[in-house]
């Protein structure tokens, strides 16, 4: 479930420095932990492990605590290994580290520590975490509960093994103290601190100095106020550690039976979940026999398992306030994970909400009778805050609240979800409040929190999804778009949604043209017969005549179909045999810059010379993200990356200019919180056009290291536009024909500082602060560059003039 990357400190002679070994199990080693700690044990090896979530900085503080350890205890070896879920930023991690006078030799995965830490207070109900301590160990918990609370929250059976095994028990408040400091959710440096206040493993002076040394060489490049944070966490994770005092009672708690409840009528979905989902997800999955994987031996998952996880890893949610909405839809329309969402109910339905349904009068001409309600899945959202910055109400619409405050709206979430029925609105479905009444069919997806990515793919669901085929390019929309055990791309309630497959980072365009290339042969083939039928003219004659429309085919397809399953001929019975294959499909290719720009522009230009019906979205973060940020084609002139420490000296590829240059290529360029109305017209022009199409949006990335966090996401989206850094414009082939001029420049010329603009991020602010002049350089060049494409795009929209 996800990828692990062993982190190799130091190879070197026995007894000077770091060695690595395997094949040697050393779970039964044990060392009392506390103050008066010795530096060994007889058995020579202290073991630890500390499950975090994703981007709260719990790996890259246990990356610097074994290299401290490894300073201060010289003559020790030490062995650290970090597991990664597949959730990206949201997904958890597991830190293995060990270390001791003795040679390890041990396969990577500690099973059983002396020293256990969970930095997610929600990670209790979901993993068994304490039973890895050894008895008489120490167990650090992440939370804000004293004893009352933690005897209401916590499992029978971690309080009974915690009671029975004699383990030291700490809280602290890391969520708390973060969010006083000034850090949101990267508590690693408070549960660091506390590690080693509790462990006593090096002189606690000798800790806090190598811990406040290592935050400058982490956090040096994002400047002096996130380092003297950084300090101040440290101090407070070593003042506010809290023993508990375990009840004598906890030894014989008892849970009530508990029941799996999975809120699905779907056989397919019930069964993949409880036999692998749960199982998996649970970091159990080494547990699975092969049996439980029999009937997906093909690779096959159903869709829509990404709703039956529930993670509930956020710690504030957004809360609807009905009084201050104004129904735009746009707070849904910029959530990256589907877990804000509005909808249109009947007084019925109203009647039959659960209580404390929060609704108010909708508005708009023809929905007098309908009431208007904004629900969130608190237990899918992940926090991120994108959906309060986007709202335009004068006075917010949406309050961020604490998760365990807001648990009873997952039951109106669900109801909504299960009960309010899709019904024929006086808004647009190709606009951004009709298209948000329209069922995501990328729900709950495991990327980052705030990511600039999905939000795009879950908009063309939302539009094209019930008949849409989907081609994805290795990188990180593979990775939130396909990773077991579970899938967020789902079905609406008639069972339609995407079909998609993932294929190799450097042929998806190709691989895309095929599975585009393919259903047209047997479509054609279809027609072919369907013309020469001669019966069911009426909808015969329909259909042919809406072939290349998706929308009215899709209408007319079902007409045909029932008009096929009434007549008893043999050729209708042969239609029937492939009758999936006679609506138009939505055939779309997704991937990232390092895909589009870079390893797989070859078959990228291949495909769009083809002149077939196929649809592209990059995903444009600039960098390759997925791997950890290397510079792209994409990238720009002074951004740092992997690859370009001190900035890069080259332009960005102008990938649209390479795509219009064929002249019958419908070409965007879109920012998502820029210009909302123009990038779903993009989208939709760029469907409905019968040939080839090539749409990018910019997508900030967390590589990006943006001011605020990701939380601000599209208004950075904004802020680039209104800078000059990314431009928006739409080139359609079509108008050609009328005599008008393809190209639509749709942004307007900058109104703030580019260099304001990325100074906003440490991709950028970090070259000033190591290379000044270099940074004068290559800023001073890099805003020249934009004024020239600039300049290059207002002549394109003037050529008709």
């Amino acid at each position: 479930n996800g990828f692990a990357v062993f982190e190799n400190l130091k190879l070197d002679k026995p007894k000077n420095g770091f060695t690595v070994g395997i094949n040697d199990d050393v779970t039964n080693l044990s060392l009392p932990l506390d103050t008066n700690a010795p530096n060994t044990t007889p058995d020579g090896i202290v073991s630890c492990k500390f499950w975090g979530l994703g981007a709260d900085g719990t790996v890259g503080a246990n990356k610097n605590s074994i290299k401290i350890i490894g300073e201060h205890r010289k003559d020790d070896y030490a062995q650290a290994y970090f597991a990664y879920d597949s959730k990206k930023s949201g997904g958890v991690t597991v830190s293995h580290l060990r270390f001791g006078d003795k040679l390890i030799k041990s396969t990577y995965l500690v099973s059983k520590a002396d020293f256990v830490a969970c930095h997610n207070p929600s990670y209790v109900h979901k993993y068994e975490m304490v039973q890895d301590v050894k008895p008489g160990g120490t167990f650090l918990l992440n939370c804000a509960w004293d004893v009352n609370e933690l005897t209401e929250h916590l499992p029978a059976d971690m309080k009974q093994y915690i009671a029975k095994n004699n383990i030291k028990f700490y809280t602290i408040d890391g969520i708390g103290l973060a969010k006083e400091i000034g850090l949101g959710g990267r508590i690693n440096m408070i549960l660091q601190a506390a590690f080693f206040k509790l462990t006593g493993i090096i002189p606690i002076d000798k800790a806090i100095e190598s811990m406040k040394k290592a935050v400058v060489d982490t956090y040096g490049k994002k400047g002096d106020k996130v380092i003297a944070m950084n300090h101040q966490a440290i101090d407070a994770g070593i003042a506010n550690v809290k023993e508990v005092k375990v009840p004598a009672e906890w030894a014989d708690a008892k849970d009530a039976p508990k029941e799996i409840v999975l809120d699905t009528d779907r056989e397919d979905l019930l069964k993949f979940a409880k036999n692998i989902m749960i199982p998996a997800n649970n970091q159990l999955g080494d547990r699975l026999p092969v049996s439980a994987f029999k009937g997906i031996e093909d690779g096959t998952f159903p869709q829509g398992l990404a709703a039956l996880e529930k993670r509930g890893v956020a710690v504030d949610v957004p809360a609807w306030i009905p009084e201050n909405c104004i129904q735009c839809g746009q707070c849904s329309l910029v959530c990256p994970h589907a877990a804000i969402r509005p909808y249109a109910l009947s007084e019925d339905e109203i009647g039959k909400a659960p209580e404390g349904y929060k609704s108010k009068k909708m508005i708009g001409k023809g929905c007098e009778n309908l009431k208007f309600a904004i629900n969130v899945s608190v237990n899918d959202c992940l926090g991120c805050g994108v959906c309060i910055t986007a709202c335009p109400a004068k006075v917010k619409a949406l309050q961020m609240q604490p998760i365990e405050t807001q648990q009873g709206e997952q039951k109106n979430f669900d109801y909504a979800v299960k009960n309010v029925s899709d019904k024929e609105l006086p808004f647009n479905v190709d606009s951004v409040k009709g298209s948000q009444f329209k069922k995501p069919l990328l729900e709950f997806s495991g990327a980052c929190a705030g990511c600039g990515e999905p939000a795009y793919a879950k908009l063309i669901t939302q539009l094209f999804g019930d008949r849409m085929y989907i081609a994805n390019a290795t990188g990180c929309s593979s990775i939130w778009g396909g990773s077991a055990p579970s899938t967020p791309y789902t079905v609406n309630k008639q069972g339609k949604g995407p079909a998609w497959a993932n294929s190799l980072f450097e042929d998806n365009a190709e691989y895309g043209l095929g599975i585009y290339l393919g259903q047209k042969a047997i479509r054609e083939k279809l027609i072919e017969k369907i013309r020469s039928l001669s019966c069911c003219d009426a909808e015969r004659d329909e259909y042919l005549a809406t072939l290349d429309d998706g929308k009215k085919n899709t209408e007319a397809t079902k007409k045909l179909v029932e008009a096929l399953e009434k007549c008893s001929c043999p050729d209708c019975a042969e239609i029937l045999k492939e009758k999936d294959y006679l609506s138009k499909k939505s055939i779309w290719i997704f991937g990232g810059d390092g895909w589009a720009y870079d390893i797989g522009f070859g078959g990228l230009d291949h495909v769009i010379a083809s002149g077939e019906d196929v649809n592209i979205f990059v995903f444009d973060t600039e960098v390759y993200s997925n791997t950890g940020g290397q510079a792209s084609k994409s990238s720009q002139i002074g951004q740092v990356a992997q690859f370009a420490a001190a900035g890069k000296r080259t332009s960005k590829k102008e990938l649209a200019q390479i795509a219009m240059s064929y002249g019958y290529a419908y070409v965007a360029q879109v920012g998502l919180g820029a210009d909302y109305n123009q990038t779903v017209k993009a989208i939709a022009e760029a469907e409905s056009y019968h040939g080839p199409s090539l749409v990018i949006g910019y997508a900030p990335c967390i590589n990006h290291g943006l001011k605020g966090g990701m939380t601000n996401s599209q208004i950075e989206v904004k802020n680039a536009v209104a800078a000059g850094y990314w431009h928006t414009f739409r080139f359609d082939p079509r108008l050609k024909k009328d005599g008008k001029n393809p190209f639509q420049l749709d942004s307007k010329a900058p109104t703030t500082s580019y260099k304001d603009f990325i100074q906003n991020e440490v991709r950028y602010s970090s070259l000033e602060r190591q290379f000044p002049e270099k940074a004068k350089e290559l800023f001073e060049n890099a805003e020249k560059a934009a004024a020239a494409k600039y300049d290059k795009l207002q002549k394109l929209s003037k050529l008709y003039e």
